[in-house]
């Protein structure tokens, strides 16, 4: 009697296939793992970028001579601010005269925590008397 041809996949590479696809869809979870964290800090960053532009926006419409743009010799300026995401501190310091007279420049400093690890941006703002 002749011997057929056996048609199919023996069990051996059946479990390597399984393996390798194991192994593939481990790697696209911990990908998404990694994307996840990332639009969490650009969520945060973004808002604090926000929140320091917003500040920015209210002290340039200040008067020149309005009590928060008074120069800070000592502790800053400061305003807290919350979010769903997160609680915000934001602070400025004001030097008068700088870079030239006439002027004030303003730093306006956002800070938050996340995951545990101090995150802050700054940004900076000259102003300048207008007469």
């Amino acid at each position: 009697m002749e011997k057929q041809a056996q048609n199919g996949f023996t069990l051996l590479e059946v479990i390597v296939a399984i393996s390798i696809l194991m192994f593939g869809i481990l790697a696209v979870a911990s990908m998404q793992s990694a994307s996840i964290q990332g639009n969490d800090l650009s969520i945060s960053l973004t808002e604090g970028t926000t929140l320091a532009a917003d500040r920015i926006e209210k002290l340039v419409d200040l008067p020149y001579t309005h009590a928060d743009l008074a120069e800070t010799a000592g502790p800053p300026h400061t305003a807290a601010t919350t979010s769903p995401f997160t609680a915000y501190t934001v602070t400025w310091t004001v030097e008068d005269d700088s870079p030239i007279t006439d002027t004030k420049t303003v730093m306006v400093t956002v800070s938050w925590t996340e995951h545990g690890n101090p995150k802050s941006i700054t940004l900076p703002r000259i102003i300048p008397r207008i007469i």
